[in-house]
Protein backbone atom coordinates (compact mmCIF):
# COMPACT_ATOMS: atom_id res chain seq x y z
CA UNK A 1 0.00 0.00 0.00
CA UNK A 2 1.46 3.19 -0.92
CA UNK A 3 1.05 6.04 0.87
CA UNK A 4 0.24 9.71 -0.40
CA UNK A 5 3.06 11.89 -1.16
CA UNK A 6 2.29 16.18 -0.81
CA UNK A 7 4.64 17.96 -2.61
CA UNK A 8 5.08 21.62 -3.67
CA UNK A 9 5.02 22.18 -7.62
CA UNK A 10 6.63 25.63 -8.86
CA UNK A 11 4.19 27.54 -10.62
CA UNK A 12 5.21 29.05 -14.28
CA UNK A 13 3.18 31.49 -14.71
CA UNK A 14 1.26 33.32 -11.34
CA UNK A 15 -2.06 34.82 -12.48
CA UNK A 16 -2.80 37.82 -11.68
CA UNK A 17 -6.03 37.63 -9.57
CA UNK A 18 -3.58 34.96 -7.13
CA UNK A 19 -0.95 37.73 -6.27
CA UNK A 20 -4.37 40.14 -5.38
CA UNK A 21 -6.21 36.72 -3.16
CA UNK A 22 -3.78 35.29 -1.60
CA UNK A 23 -2.71 38.21 0.68
CA UNK A 24 -5.78 39.12 1.18
CA UNK A 25 -6.87 35.66 2.08
CA UNK A 26 -3.38 35.17 4.17
CA UNK A 27 -4.48 38.50 6.17
CA UNK A 28 -7.91 37.35 6.98
CA UNK A 29 -6.53 34.02 8.29
CA UNK A 30 -4.30 35.76 10.61
CA UNK A 31 -6.61 38.06 11.83
CA UNK A 32 -9.00 35.20 12.76
CA UNK A 33 -6.36 32.98 14.02
CA UNK A 34 -5.21 36.11 16.51
CA UNK A 35 -8.81 36.70 17.38
CA UNK A 36 -8.97 32.83 18.35
CA UNK A 37 -5.79 32.86 20.78
CA UNK A 38 -7.18 36.20 21.92
CA UNK A 39 -10.54 34.83 22.84
CA UNK A 40 -8.75 31.69 24.80
CA UNK A 41 -6.85 34.20 26.69
CA UNK A 42 -10.46 36.49 27.70
CA UNK A 43 -9.49 38.96 25.43
CA UNK A 44 -12.10 40.70 22.84
CA UNK A 45 -10.54 40.48 19.82
CA UNK A 46 -12.52 43.55 18.39
CA UNK A 47 -11.34 45.47 20.62
CA UNK A 48 -7.88 45.02 20.67
CA UNK A 49 -8.06 45.14 16.66
CA UNK A 50 -9.76 48.37 17.23
CA UNK A 51 -6.46 49.31 19.50
CA UNK A 52 -4.32 48.54 16.71
CA UNK A 53 -5.62 50.64 14.23
CA UNK A 54 -5.67 53.47 16.12
CA UNK A 55 -1.70 52.96 17.48
CA UNK A 56 -0.53 52.62 14.12
CA UNK A 57 -3.15 54.94 11.80
CA UNK A 58 -5.50 56.90 12.79
CA UNK A 59 -4.88 58.31 16.45
CA UNK A 60 -3.42 61.84 16.41
CA UNK A 61 0.46 61.13 15.18
CA UNK A 62 0.10 57.60 14.96
CA UNK A 63 0.72 57.87 11.28
CA UNK A 64 3.42 59.85 11.61
CA UNK A 65 5.07 57.49 14.27
CA UNK A 66 4.62 54.47 11.57
CA UNK A 67 6.44 56.45 9.12
CA UNK A 68 9.22 56.93 11.55
CA UNK A 69 9.62 52.79 12.21
CA UNK A 70 9.45 52.62 8.56
CA UNK A 71 12.00 54.61 7.14
CA UNK A 72 15.19 52.51 8.41
CA UNK A 73 13.14 49.44 7.56
CA UNK A 74 12.65 50.65 4.29
CA UNK A 75 16.36 51.16 3.18
CA UNK A 76 17.08 47.69 5.36
CA UNK A 77 14.39 45.87 3.26
CA UNK A 78 15.88 47.33 0.19
CA UNK A 79 19.38 46.18 1.26
CA UNK A 80 18.06 42.90 1.60
CA UNK A 81 16.05 42.65 -1.26
CA UNK A 82 18.70 44.03 -3.56
CA UNK A 83 20.86 40.90 -2.43
CA UNK A 84 18.51 38.21 -2.12
CA UNK A 85 17.26 38.75 -5.26
CA UNK A 86 20.39 38.08 -7.30
CA UNK A 87 21.44 35.06 -4.78
CA UNK A 88 24.05 37.35 -2.42
CA UNK A 89 22.71 35.90 0.61
CA UNK A 90 23.99 39.11 3.18
CA UNK A 91 22.50 38.78 6.33
CA UNK A 92 25.31 41.42 7.43
CA UNK A 93 22.51 45.04 7.15
CA UNK A 94 22.33 45.08 10.61
CA UNK A 95 26.50 45.68 11.07
CA UNK A 96 26.53 47.81 7.74
CA UNK A 97 23.51 49.63 8.88
CA UNK A 98 25.90 50.50 12.31
CA UNK A 99 28.98 51.30 10.20
CA UNK A 100 26.80 53.45 8.19
CA UNK A 101 25.79 55.12 11.84
CA UNK A 102 29.57 55.47 12.71
CA UNK A 103 30.94 57.03 9.56
CA UNK A 104 27.63 59.16 9.32
CA UNK A 105 27.79 60.59 12.95
CA UNK A 106 31.72 61.38 12.29
CA UNK A 107 31.22 62.99 9.13
CA UNK A 108 28.54 65.17 10.96
CA UNK A 109 30.57 66.25 13.81
CA UNK A 110 33.32 67.07 11.49
CA UNK A 111 31.21 69.25 8.78
CA UNK A 112 27.54 69.91 11.16
CA UNK A 113 28.66 73.60 11.76
CA UNK A 114 28.20 74.41 7.31
CA UNK A 115 25.02 73.65 7.05
CA UNK A 116 22.84 71.35 5.82
CA UNK A 117 23.42 71.84 2.44
CA UNK A 118 27.03 70.56 3.34
CA UNK A 119 26.63 68.18 5.70
CA UNK A 120 23.52 66.26 4.17
CA UNK A 121 26.15 64.92 1.32
CA UNK A 122 28.65 63.80 3.68
CA UNK A 123 26.96 62.47 5.59
CA UNK A 124 25.15 60.41 3.24
CA UNK A 125 28.81 59.52 1.10
CA UNK A 126 30.30 58.84 4.53
CA UNK A 127 27.59 56.15 5.79
CA UNK A 128 27.21 54.63 2.01
CA UNK A 129 30.75 54.12 1.93
CA UNK A 130 30.85 52.45 5.47
CA UNK A 131 28.04 50.10 4.44
CA UNK A 132 29.48 49.20 1.08
CA UNK A 133 33.28 48.54 2.25
CA UNK A 134 32.00 46.35 5.14
CA UNK A 135 29.74 44.64 2.81
CA UNK A 136 32.83 44.40 0.83
CA UNK A 137 34.48 41.75 3.19
CA UNK A 138 32.28 39.14 2.97
CA UNK A 139 31.68 39.65 -0.72
CA UNK A 140 35.71 39.84 -1.58
CA UNK A 141 35.65 36.49 0.39
CA UNK A 142 32.75 34.54 -1.27
CA UNK A 143 34.60 35.90 -4.86
CA UNK A 144 38.14 34.90 -4.50
CA UNK A 145 38.09 32.44 -1.60
CA UNK A 146 34.58 30.56 -1.57
CA UNK A 147 33.69 31.05 2.05
CA UNK A 148 30.08 31.37 2.56
CA UNK A 149 29.00 35.14 2.42
CA UNK A 150 25.56 33.99 5.03
CA UNK A 151 28.30 33.19 8.11
CA UNK A 152 30.80 35.74 7.25
CA UNK A 153 28.39 38.86 7.00
CA UNK A 154 26.47 37.37 10.11
CA UNK A 155 29.69 37.59 12.21
CA UNK A 156 30.76 40.78 11.01
CA UNK A 157 27.37 42.08 12.87
CA UNK A 158 28.65 41.58 16.23
CA UNK A 159 32.05 43.34 15.35
CA UNK A 160 30.46 46.55 14.29
CA UNK A 161 28.19 46.40 17.47
CA UNK A 162 31.00 46.14 19.44
CA UNK A 163 32.81 48.55 17.96
CA UNK A 164 30.29 51.12 18.00
CA UNK A 165 30.04 50.10 22.10
CA UNK A 166 33.54 50.95 21.98
CA UNK A 167 33.11 54.14 20.86
CA UNK A 168 30.93 55.37 23.09
CA UNK A 169 31.25 53.27 26.41
CA UNK A 170 34.82 52.07 26.35
CA UNK A 171 36.70 54.90 24.76
CA UNK A 172 37.18 58.70 24.67
CA UNK A 173 36.83 58.45 20.96
CA UNK A 174 36.08 61.39 18.66
CA UNK A 175 32.17 60.26 18.63
CA UNK A 176 32.12 60.33 22.89
CA UNK A 177 30.83 63.30 24.58
CA UNK A 178 32.67 64.12 27.33
CA UNK A 179 32.03 67.52 28.43
CA UNK A 180 28.15 67.82 28.89
CA UNK A 181 26.98 67.16 32.68
CA UNK A 182 24.40 64.29 31.42
CA UNK A 183 27.81 62.61 29.92
CA UNK A 184 29.57 62.68 33.00
CA UNK A 185 26.84 60.13 34.86
CA UNK A 186 26.27 58.21 31.60
CA UNK A 187 28.44 57.52 28.37
CA UNK A 188 26.55 58.93 25.25
CA UNK A 189 27.59 60.49 21.97
CA UNK A 190 28.43 63.54 20.78
CA UNK A 191 25.37 65.48 19.02
CA UNK A 192 25.59 67.15 15.56
CA UNK A 193 25.02 70.20 15.18
CA UNK A 194 21.10 71.20 14.61
CA UNK A 195 21.81 73.42 11.75
CA UNK A 196 22.32 69.48 10.36
CA UNK A 197 19.64 67.90 11.30
CA UNK A 198 17.80 66.01 8.75
CA UNK A 199 14.17 68.25 7.88
CA UNK A 200 11.15 66.41 7.87
CA UNK A 201 7.94 67.22 5.43
CA UNK A 202 4.47 68.26 6.38
CA UNK A 203 1.92 66.26 4.54
CA UNK A 204 -1.81 66.16 5.64
CA UNK A 205 -2.06 64.56 8.59
CA UNK A 206 1.10 62.95 8.70
CA UNK A 207 5.13 64.15 9.07
CA UNK A 208 7.69 62.45 6.47
CA UNK A 209 11.26 61.88 7.68
CA UNK A 210 13.34 62.51 4.74
CA UNK A 211 14.99 59.00 5.44
CA UNK A 212 11.91 57.39 3.98
CA UNK A 213 11.55 59.89 1.13
CA UNK A 214 15.10 59.08 -0.07
CA UNK A 215 14.36 55.49 0.53
CA UNK A 216 11.04 56.10 -1.91
CA UNK A 217 13.57 57.17 -4.49
CA UNK A 218 15.93 54.47 -3.58
CA UNK A 219 13.10 52.06 -4.20
CA UNK A 220 12.21 53.50 -7.38
CA UNK A 221 15.68 53.84 -8.74
CA UNK A 222 16.34 50.00 -8.07
CA UNK A 223 13.31 49.00 -9.95
CA UNK A 224 14.57 51.27 -12.99
CA UNK A 225 17.79 49.99 -12.59
CA UNK A 226 16.98 45.88 -12.56
CA UNK A 227 14.44 45.90 -15.18
CA UNK A 228 15.39 48.62 -17.82
CA UNK A 229 19.44 48.92 -18.01
CA UNK A 230 22.27 46.60 -19.20
CA UNK A 231 23.54 46.17 -15.60
CA UNK A 232 20.01 44.94 -14.30
CA UNK A 233 20.07 42.37 -16.98
CA UNK A 234 23.68 41.06 -16.74
CA UNK A 235 22.37 41.04 -12.71
CA UNK A 236 19.20 38.88 -13.76
CA UNK A 237 21.64 36.50 -15.77
CA UNK A 238 23.81 35.94 -13.01
CA UNK A 239 21.04 35.25 -10.39
CA UNK A 240 19.19 33.45 -13.30
CA UNK A 241 21.90 31.15 -14.25
CA UNK A 242 25.68 31.58 -13.28
CA UNK A 243 27.19 29.16 -15.55
CA UNK A 244 25.22 30.66 -18.63
CA UNK A 245 26.02 34.21 -17.64
CA UNK A 246 30.20 33.06 -17.23
CA UNK A 247 30.17 31.80 -20.76
CA UNK A 248 28.32 34.48 -22.14
CA UNK A 249 31.21 36.83 -21.09
CA UNK A 250 29.96 38.46 -17.51
CA UNK A 251 32.50 38.61 -15.09
CA UNK A 252 30.09 36.78 -11.96
CA UNK A 253 32.92 37.21 -9.31
CA UNK A 254 32.90 41.21 -10.24
CA UNK A 255 28.68 40.99 -10.10
CA UNK A 256 28.90 39.29 -6.94
CA UNK A 257 30.61 41.83 -5.18
CA UNK A 258 29.03 44.87 -6.70
CA UNK A 259 25.76 43.39 -5.29
CA UNK A 260 26.62 42.97 -2.27
CA UNK A 261 28.61 46.37 -1.74
CA UNK A 262 24.92 48.33 -3.75
CA UNK A 263 23.05 46.17 -0.50
CA UNK A 264 25.73 47.38 1.86
CA UNK A 265 25.79 50.87 0.88
CA UNK A 266 21.80 50.86 1.39
CA UNK A 267 21.85 49.47 4.88
CA UNK A 268 24.59 52.08 5.73
CA UNK A 269 22.23 54.55 4.41
CA UNK A 270 19.73 53.09 6.59
CA UNK A 271 22.29 54.19 9.62
CA UNK A 272 22.49 57.43 8.54
CA UNK A 273 18.88 58.08 8.43
CA UNK A 274 18.84 57.11 11.93
CA UNK A 275 21.81 59.92 12.67
CA UNK A 276 20.03 62.65 10.16
CA UNK A 277 16.82 62.33 10.94
CA UNK A 278 16.06 60.72 14.65
CA UNK A 279 18.83 60.06 17.15
CA UNK A 280 21.32 62.74 15.85
CA UNK A 281 24.32 61.30 17.58
CA UNK A 282 25.76 58.22 17.86
CA UNK A 283 24.04 55.52 19.84
CA UNK A 284 24.83 51.93 19.41
CA UNK A 285 22.52 50.43 22.33
CA UNK A 286 19.88 52.07 20.61
CA UNK A 287 20.37 50.47 17.04
CA UNK A 288 20.87 47.26 18.47
CA UNK A 289 17.91 47.03 20.42
CA UNK A 290 15.96 47.99 17.40
CA UNK A 291 17.48 45.38 14.89
CA UNK A 292 16.02 46.97 11.81
CA UNK A 293 18.68 44.89 9.67
CA UNK A 294 16.86 41.59 11.08
CA UNK A 295 13.69 42.85 10.28
CA UNK A 296 14.58 44.28 7.30
CA UNK A 297 14.42 40.79 5.79
CA UNK A 298 11.18 39.97 7.04
CA UNK A 299 10.32 43.53 5.20
CA UNK A 300 12.23 41.81 1.73
CA UNK A 301 10.73 38.77 2.02
CA UNK A 302 7.45 40.15 2.37
CA UNK A 303 7.68 42.41 -0.64
CA UNK A 304 8.98 39.23 -2.44
CA UNK A 305 12.40 41.37 -3.20
CA UNK A 306 10.74 43.85 -5.08
CA UNK A 307 12.17 47.17 -4.50
CA UNK A 308 8.43 48.80 -5.01
CA UNK A 309 6.75 46.37 -2.77
CA UNK A 310 8.96 46.88 -0.22
CA UNK A 311 7.75 50.64 0.64
CA UNK A 312 4.22 49.07 1.48
CA UNK A 313 6.25 45.95 3.20
CA UNK A 314 8.16 48.77 5.55
CA UNK A 315 4.65 50.74 5.74
CA UNK A 316 3.63 47.57 7.09
CA UNK A 317 5.60 45.77 9.44
CA UNK A 318 5.81 49.75 10.94
CA UNK A 319 2.29 49.70 11.69
CA UNK A 320 2.72 46.34 13.24
CA UNK A 321 5.61 47.54 15.56
CA UNK A 322 3.55 50.91 16.82
CA UNK A 323 0.31 48.53 17.28
CA UNK A 324 2.62 46.18 19.40
CA UNK A 325 3.59 49.03 21.83
CA UNK A 326 0.43 50.07 21.92
CA UNK A 327 -0.86 46.81 23.04
CA UNK A 328 1.77 46.04 25.70
CA UNK A 329 1.49 46.31 29.50
CA UNK A 330 0.12 45.26 32.73
CA UNK A 331 -2.54 43.67 31.63
CA UNK A 332 -1.59 42.59 28.24
CA UNK A 333 2.12 40.54 27.81
CA UNK A 334 4.52 41.21 25.43
CA UNK A 335 4.20 37.92 24.84
CA UNK A 336 0.85 37.98 23.53
CA UNK A 337 1.65 40.75 21.45
CA UNK A 338 4.98 38.87 19.85
CA UNK A 339 2.27 36.05 19.39
CA UNK A 340 0.02 38.02 17.05
CA UNK A 341 2.61 39.77 15.64
CA UNK A 342 4.04 36.75 14.72
CA UNK A 343 0.68 35.03 13.54
CA UNK A 344 0.26 38.00 11.04
CA UNK A 345 4.03 37.57 9.46
CA UNK A 346 3.63 33.55 9.31
CA UNK A 347 0.51 33.94 7.46
CA UNK A 348 1.44 36.80 5.23
CA UNK A 349 4.86 34.45 4.39
CA UNK A 350 2.58 31.21 3.96
CA UNK A 351 0.41 33.08 1.24
CA UNK A 352 3.71 34.06 -0.79
CA UNK A 353 4.72 30.38 -0.69
CA UNK A 354 1.51 29.29 -2.07
CA UNK A 355 1.03 32.12 -4.49
CA UNK A 356 4.61 30.65 -6.31
CA UNK A 357 3.93 26.92 -5.78
CA UNK A 358 1.02 24.72 -6.20
CA UNK A 359 0.12 22.15 -3.77
CA UNK A 360 -0.01 18.16 -5.01
CA UNK A 361 -0.76 15.08 -4.20
CA UNK A 362 0.40 11.74 -5.67
CA UNK A 363 0.54 8.06 -4.45
CA UNK A 364 4.06 7.34 -3.21
CA UNK A 365 6.98 6.21 -6.22
CA UNK A 366 4.52 7.33 -9.11
CA UNK A 367 4.58 10.84 -7.53
CA UNK A 368 7.96 10.64 -6.89
CA UNK A 369 8.96 9.62 -10.49
CA UNK A 370 7.10 12.14 -11.87
CA UNK A 371 8.80 14.76 -10.51
CA UNK A 372 12.16 13.25 -11.16
CA UNK A 373 10.99 13.31 -15.25
CA UNK A 374 9.96 16.69 -14.98
CA UNK A 375 12.93 17.60 -13.45
CA UNK A 376 14.90 15.83 -16.15
CA UNK A 377 13.26 16.83 -19.36
CA UNK A 378 13.00 20.25 -18.66
CA UNK A 379 14.15 22.32 -21.68
CA UNK A 380 16.98 24.71 -20.43
CA UNK A 381 17.16 28.47 -21.26
CA UNK A 382 19.90 29.78 -23.34
CA UNK A 383 21.62 33.23 -23.55
CA UNK A 384 23.47 33.46 -26.65
CA UNK A 385 22.62 30.40 -28.06
CA UNK A 386 24.36 28.43 -24.81
CA UNK A 387 22.48 26.52 -22.86
CA UNK A 388 22.14 27.42 -19.16
CA UNK A 389 20.93 26.19 -16.03
CA UNK A 390 17.24 25.86 -14.63
CA UNK A 391 14.14 24.77 -15.71
CA UNK A 392 11.99 26.66 -18.58
CA UNK A 393 10.13 26.43 -21.63
CA UNK A 394 11.86 26.62 -24.95
CA UNK A 395 15.10 27.72 -25.21
CA UNK A 396 15.68 31.11 -25.86
CA UNK A 397 18.45 33.32 -27.21
CA UNK A 398 19.25 37.11 -26.03
CA UNK A 399 21.03 39.76 -27.13
CA UNK A 400 23.66 40.58 -24.40
CA UNK A 401 24.12 44.09 -26.31
CA UNK A 402 20.37 45.26 -25.79
CA UNK A 403 18.65 42.44 -23.44
CA UNK A 404 16.33 41.54 -25.87
CA UNK A 405 14.92 37.69 -26.19
CA UNK A 406 15.37 36.91 -29.96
Amino acid sequence: MTADLIRLERRLATPRWLMLAVPAAAGVVALLLAAIFLAATGRDPISTYRQMAQASITRDGALSATMITATPLLLTGLAAAIAFRMRAWNIGGEGQLYIGAIAAAGAGLVVGGQGLAVALPAMCLAGMAGGALWAAIPGLLRAHLNTNEILTSLMLNYVAALLGYYLIFGSGSYWRDLTSPGAQVFPQGKEIAATSWWPGFLAPGVVLPLGFLVGIACAVGLFVTIRSTRFGFRLRVVSDSPRAALYAGIRTKRAFVLVMVLSGALAGLAGVSQVGDFAHQLDPKGLQGAAYGYTGIVVAALARYNPIGVILAALFMGALANAGLSLAGSDFPQGLVGMIEGIILFCALGGEVLSRYRIRVGRGSRALASVVASDSTAPAPRVDGIAGEGAGQGGAEVDMGTGRIL
